[in-house]
């Protein structure tokens, strides 16, 4: 029945939960920032990220937005680099990366694919599927977290918004996709853990859709998705796809 699935990635395929709040973050932060040049306090430099990220954002503010998103509307290169930038301190490309990821590190508590994911996905793969993630998230973080997880090679083509400029349930994001890799439609699936995010937007894009609750689910009522999983099970999931 569908053969291309798209699948969203946080509390979908990855459960993972990020606190930027803790202290510990924006002391061993403001410690690597001064490595480079650039002196912080740790409470000086929360406030700078604030603002900068708030900046940046201004206009673009979508309607959810989750700390493991980390403004996905927005490419968060940039506020690592100004926080180099206000201090006077240089920074290429590299670092600044480092920057973000090690920020990122520190706010992570816990990182894991749900049970099962490689299996499903592999047997997706076998039947000959086509896999393609289609992800609110930033790319300097999701790109590696993937390739950490080791699920990269599972998918056909990978779309993160920070590099489109907008993300779920913006149908422009849904097209970039659909349209880059020609996706026929009418057998296309989208699996997600939001209800509005990812099955709204899927459905105003001619999309069939999977629902499935998970920790990180926004509070909401169960979508009128086409399939609704009352909780993670990748065996249910995979017979759903394979039909």
């Amino acid at each position: 029945m569908y053969e291309t699935c798209i699948f969203d990635l946080y509390g979908t395929l990855v459960d993972i939960h990020t606190d930027e709040e803790k202290e510990e973050l924006w002391e061993r932060l403001a410690l690597f920032y001064a490595f480079y040049g650039a002196a912080y306090t740790p409470g000086e430099l929360r406030a700078a990220y604030r603002r900068l990220t708030e900046e940046q954002s201004a206009g673009k503010r979508g309607v959810r937005r989750d700390a493991h998103e980390a403004f996905p509307e927005i490419q968060i290169e940039d506020v690592f680099r100004s926080l180099f930038l206000e201090k006077g301190a240089e920074a290429d490309e590299p670092l600044v990366r480092h920057a973000g990821q090690f920020f990122r590190i520190l706010s992570i508590d816990y990182l894991r694919l749900y049970e099962g994911t490689k299996e499903m996905l592999q047997a997706l793969r076998e039947k000959g599927k086509k896999l393609y993630l289609l992800s609110n998230a930033q790319k300097i973080f999701t790109e590696y977290e993937m390739n950490a997880l080791g699920i990269t090679p599972y998918f056909d083509g990978i779309f993160i918004s920070s590099e489109q400029g907008c993300k779920k349930p913006d149908l422009a994001f849904y097209e970039s996709l659909l349209t880059a890799f020609a996706i026929p439609r009418k057998t296309a699936v989208m699996t997600g853990n939001d209800g509005l995010c990812d099955i709204e937007g899927a459905k105003r894009a001619g999309l069939a859709t999977v629902y499935v609750r998970t920790e990180i689910s926004p509070e909401e009522p169960f979508p009128a998705a086409d399939h609704v999983l009352e909780r993670m099970d990748m065996k249910k999931l995979r017979d759903i796809l394979l039909g």
